[in-house]
Formats: structure tokens, C-alpha cells, sequence
């Protein structure tokens, strides 16, 4: 048995569109200047005021972040209401239907979105998490206590886990822990940037990793 931990913004689902939206919009409501795309694809899987602090270049989270962080939240739904809303990648829905059926497996959700997130993401694409962390549980990435509450609550060791992420949060996050450290090509950071975080694979396609689910052990 092992336990499979999925990210979810930018490895399950391509849900930059929304993020960088609602974030202009935040960023226009308080007067400043809109990131660039590059720069939010390269905060998400942080906590949500952690990101929005990191963009507006303060070291820490501040009220005028907490005040941001706060109103993106209230527009969120509006904004994915207008067509903004997230797809998976191609490949990801069969793969989490195929996981889903082996008994060798459980399969949960690590991710800095908030709680009420990863419930629009698992109604609106019909996946299925044993066990989950998000930002309204744990710290924010990489803080290993995501993996780690999860392993706890599913009865696994981290060393039979194995967390699948884009960004290089997750891949801290995943050898904090102790777990093992799975980067997907298709999400928001470069291979390289996996690499050097820890990654202990790279795959290429979902399918990738049926395969290495096949050939590694955590």
C-alpha cells in the first residue's frame, strides 16, 4: 500500500487563468499595479496571503495583505463564474479514475488552496481524496505538515508516499517530510527548477506516472 499526495493548482488542474484574474483584479482594487502572469504562476501553491504578500514584495504577511487576501477571496467565485474557471490537464481525469480503482493505493490532496476551494475543484471534476490538507489546515507549503498530517491520518510512513506536484514548494514540502518527491513537466515551474528543489522523478504525461507507480517504491 502507498499513499499518493496530489497538489492540485497547476498538476491536477490549469487554474492559472483564474488566479492571475482574481489577483488583478485584487491587486487594481487596492491601487497597485497588476502582477505579471509569470510572477503569480510562480506563487501559486503558496498560502494565499503568503502569496499576496510575496507579490506586493513585503518579507511577511501585513494587514494590507491580510486586507487583499480577504477581498480576493470574496471575488473568487464571481470571477470563475464569468469562464475563468479551471480545466484539468489533459490525461488527469482518466488517471485519477484509474487510481481511484486500485486497492494498493489511497489518494489524498496537499494544496494551498482553502478548504472551500478544494471542494469546488473535487465537485466541479468529480475527483476523490481519502485525506486532505489545505492553507485552512496546515502551514503554507513548504512546510511538511501537510504530508505529514495526511500520512498520520491515512496510517502511512512518509516513506511510502509519494507527493506529485508542479512547483518547487511541493518538492520541498515532499522531502521535508520525508516522502518522495514527484514533479510533473506540465505545470507552472520548469523541470530544472524541480530538480534542484529535490524532485526525486520528473514525468512527462499522467500516464507517466502509472508507469513509475509500476517500477518505484517510495
Amino acid at each position: 500500500m502507498r499513499l499518493v499526495l496530489f497538489d492540485c493548482d497547476g498538476t491536477l488542474v490549469d487554474s492559472a487563468g483564474v488566479i492571475h484574474e482574481t489577483m488583478a483584479r485584487t491587486f487594481d482594487a487596492f491601487g497597485l499595479a497588476s502582477p505579471a502572469l509569470d510572477d503569480t504562476k510562480s506563487i501559486i501553491g503558496l498560502t494565499l496571503d503568503i502569496a499576496i504578500a510575496r507579490l506586493t514584495g513585503e518579507p511577511h504577511v501585513d494587514d494590507r495583505a491580510l486586507a487583499m487576501t480577504a477581498h480576493y477571496k470574496a471575488i473568487y467565485t464571481d470571477v470563475r463564474a464569468e469562464g475563468f474557471s479551471e480545466r484539468p490537464f489533459p490525461g488527469i481525469a482518466a488517471l485519477m479514475r484509474t487510481l481511484g480503482q486500485r486497492e494498493d493505493l489511497v489518494i489524498g490532496a496537499v494544496t494551498g488552496k482553502s478548504r472551500r476551494g478544494l471542494d469546488i475543484i473535487r465537485m466541479s471534476h468529480g475527483f476523490h481524496f481519502t485525506v486532505s490538507r489545505t492553507a485552512d489546515d496546515c502551514p503554507s507549503k513548504p512546510h511538511p505538515a501537510m504530508v505529514t498530517e495526511c500520512c498520520a491520518e491515512a496510517g502511512f510512513e512518509p516513506r511510502d508516499t509519494l507527493v506529485i506536484g508542479d512547483a518547487i514548494y511541493d518538492m520541498q514540502m515532499a522531502k521535508g517530510a520525508g516522502a518522495t518527491a514527484i514533479g510533473v513537466s506540465w505545470g507552472y515551474a520548469p523541470p530544472t527548477a524541480l530538480l534542484a528543489a529535490g524532485a526525486d522523478h520528473i514525468v512527462q504525461t499522467p500516464d507517466d506516472i502509472l508507469a513509475l507507480l509500476e517500477t518505484a517504491h517510495a
